[in-house]
């Protein structure tokens, strides 16, 4: 059957009250309040000159070590390619197997091969959206060198699941926390509590950019000196903020995955308020909860699946289950409320993958969540009233009560 995908948000319009769209993602407020202060370090860049993989970028990097608690902090041009850089830095060899789950976004899996590896994939736990410590278990073969859950939405993996059955195979942990700032275990802040992680800063995360970035959290040295090399073409030595450093010699086949001066400079602004920011959408997620959780039709709301023992919550997307997804997307797009799908194909059903022989039915829980996810806006510019018409649109479509 045919499925049908929300509309875009280009496509939004007002409703027949008038009432203007409600997007899925904005920072045009953000941007309003915080503009004095990214006018100012963008305005040190541009005076500089230095506008790539500079004295801010630098600048960035020291902040968010402060943040997290990493060691090293290694800003690249995006989290996907801080995927790769991971896996070639934790050692991952041509050929090489790394079990990730089944539902997430495609760059954790094409990150495998992008490293030179083989993904393998394993099933969702029962509750939550993390790869199943047992379905790991059940996948892995001598292969298999790498695991790397990945920690999705607003709470981490089962962190130490992963991790028992790590020891006993002998795998290194990496993760994909490109969600996950500001998510914690025991303390530890995610990305940090295995070989090393990463963090994404597309503009529509917890803490985003302007355009793409993204950067490599480590604890070990040897990790963060490859990654470092890895993505200024392989060179060694410092390059950082250090022209010179083009002569440097290339021991590695690296990347050009830079970060842009004036993408560190937005993110050394709005890192000022992250802490309000995470705040502002825990309030919102749960005002979403409490409207949600007893509308027919609503399967699952997030505040019903506590984190793992140890772990915190911090709201990037609110994702409910619902039943007739597509039709609700439609009926929320009719009134202009967008939506997004998290996510509609699982990985091991994508086309990319189509070569390693995977059938539907092979990750159930993993395919059950492709069918039945919705993701409601959520950032900090919402307005309590948005969430209100959003809840009031899906309340409508359950039960035919208008407001």
């Amino acid at each position: 059957m045919e499925r049908t995908l929300p509309p875009s948000e280009e496509t939004l319009s007002r409703d027949g009250s008038g009432a203007a769209p409600v997007p899925f993602f904005t920072q045009a407020a953000t941007f309003a309040r915080l503009w004095p202060e990214i006018r100012a370090h963008c305005t040190r860049v541009l005076d500089r000159g230095k506008f790539s993989h500079g004295a801010v970028v630098a600048e960035f990097e020291d902040a968010l070590a402060r943040w997290t608690g990493a060691a090293h902090v290694v800003g690249v041009n995006s989290g996907t390619d801080a995927l790769v850089l991971l896996l070639r830095a934790a050692g991952l060899r041509p050929g090489d197997e790394v079990v990730v789950p089944a539902y997430t976004f495609v760059a954790t899996a094409t990150s495998v091969v992008l490293a030179g590896g083989v993904p393998v994939f394993a099933d969702i736990e029962e509750r939550g959206y993390g790869i199943d410590p047992r379905s790991v278990d059940a996948v892995a073969t001598p292969r298999i060198r790498m695991v790397m859950p990945v920690h999705l939405f607003d709470r981490l993996a089962d962190i130490r699941g992963v991790h028992e059955v790590a020891r006993r195979r002998g795998l290194t942990v990496v993760e994909d926390s490109a969600e996950a700032i500001g998510m914690r275990q025991d303390g530890t802040h995610a990305g940090l509590l295995g070989t090393g992680g990463v963090l994404s800063f597309f503009p529509a995360k917890t803490l985003g950019a302007i355009g793409d970035a993204g950067a490599l959290l480590t604890d070990d040295d040897a990790v963060a000196e490859t990654a470092r090399a890895l993505r200024h073409h392989g060179r060694s030595g410092r390059t950082l903020d250090h022209f010179p450093g083009i002569s440097n010699p290339t021991v590695h086949s690296g990347y050009n995955s830079k970060m842009d001066d004036i993408q560190a400079a937005v993110l050394l602004a709005k890192l000022g308020r992250l802490d309000d920011d995470i705040v502002r959408r825990a309030e919102l997620s749960a005002r979403y909860d409490e409207r949600l959780r007893a509308v027919p039709g609503v399967l699952a709301v997030p505040g019903d699946v506590p984190p793992h023992p140890g772990g915190n919550r911090v709201s990037y997307v609110h994702l409910i289950e619902v039943e007739e997804r597509d039709a609700l997307a439609a009926h929320l797009g009719a009134r202009g409320i967008a939506t997004e799908v998290y996510y509609p194909t699982p990985l091991h059903l994508q086309p990319c993958f189509a070569h390693l022989g995977h059938r539907p039915g092979d990750f159930p829980r993993a395919e059950a969540a492709c069918a039945a996810a919705l993701a409601l806006p959520l950032h900090a510019d919402l307005a309590d009233a948005d969430v209100d018409r959003v809840c009031d649109g899906i309340e409508d479509f359950f039960t035919g009560r208008r407001r």
